[in-house]
């Protein structure tokens, strides 16, 4: 089977930046399982895969317009310098988490002003052509429970079909 729409795909892969930084990578004998055509990984690199099958290899560079965007200049913000613990030393360069409704934050500081912080909240690799090495582990048909994750067809579900 080749990859097409909703079949279940998993990939051994490593992403390296621009100057060949491994960046992260599927763990040896747990590669990266998802369901093609759902959105679930980047659109440029799940473009590159479609049609290819198990034990296809293929290099993939993935521009930012097709992978974590391009740096958006409304994503700089100023915080409130008080709003950061006032025993620590604060430089430019250094990542913070903050946990936010939406889950856990990454951000980075930009710049110190005088009463204020100015924070980078891009994704750490917009702006970068993103380097693949990816090899298909597995192609096949996906179930109707990994079609359908949030219905466990017990019930009536307009959005599955489960009757």
């Amino acid at each position: 089977m080749k990859i097409q729409n909703e079949a279940y795909v998993e990939i051994d892969y490593t992403l390296t930046d621009q100057t060949g930084k491994v960046v992260d990578k599927s763990e040896p004998g747990s590669p990266l399982g998802f369901i093609y055509g759902q959105g679930q990984i980047i659109p440029g690199l799940e473009k590159a895969i479609a049609g290819m099958g198990v034990d296809e290899s293929k290099n993939v560079v993935v521009p930012p317009s097709e992978g974590y965007g391009d740096v958006s200049e409304e994503m700089f913000q100023e915080i409130p310098k008080d709003n950061f613990p006032s025993d620590s030393t604060l430089t430019a360069g250094q990542e913070f988490q903050a946990n936010t409704p939406h889950g856990v934050m990454r951000f980075v500081i930009h710049e110190i002003k005088d009463d204020a912080i100015v924070v980078d909240l891009n994704h750490p690799l917009a702006g970068q052509d993103l380097h693949f090495d990816v090899k298909i582990v597995t192609v096949r048909e996906a179930t109707d429970d990994e079609l359908n994750p949030h219905c466990n067809g017990g019930h009536e579900c307009s959005s599955c079909g489960h009757h």
